[in-house]
């Protein structure tokens, strides 16, 4: 599996857990946080799906992808260790440490292989 098929809608679902937090209790840093690193993380995404078109890696997307998620998964972790609430800070901190391991399986194995050519 590629590292963007999973970042964009992991981006995605960031953005819009910040606008729900931001619109249903006026958080701004849920503002900030979610749809900042959901939007880099979306655009990471992007990069490295453009690269795959090209045949190539995007090793610098990757490597944003995994520090954000990393970011997350200790941030919101101190979070739900501070409130106990599983619902949002538990929830983004699973997620993110699940992608943090997929990141850094992806680094280790070379990042995305690329098909060889059929003729």
């Amino acid at each position: 599996m590629h590292d963007f098929c999973f970042t964009i809608p992991y981006g995605l679902l960031l953005i819009g857990g910040g606008l729900f937090g931001y619109f249903r209790k006026g958080s701004t840093a849920s503002l900030a946080g979610g749809v900042g690193i959901g939007l880099l993380l979306t655009l990471a995404g992007y990069f490295s799906l453009k690269a795959f078109e090209r045949k190539k890696n995007s090793y610098p997307a990757l490597i944003l992808e995994t520090v954000c998620a990393a970011i997350l998964t200790w941030a919101m972790g101190q979070r739900y260790v501070q409130t106990s609430k599983f619902m949002p800070a538990g929830v983004v901190a699973g997620i993110s440490a699940l992608m943090t391991g997929f990141y850094l399986y992806k680094i280790a194995t070379g990042g995305n292989h690329i098909p060889a050519k059929t003729k």
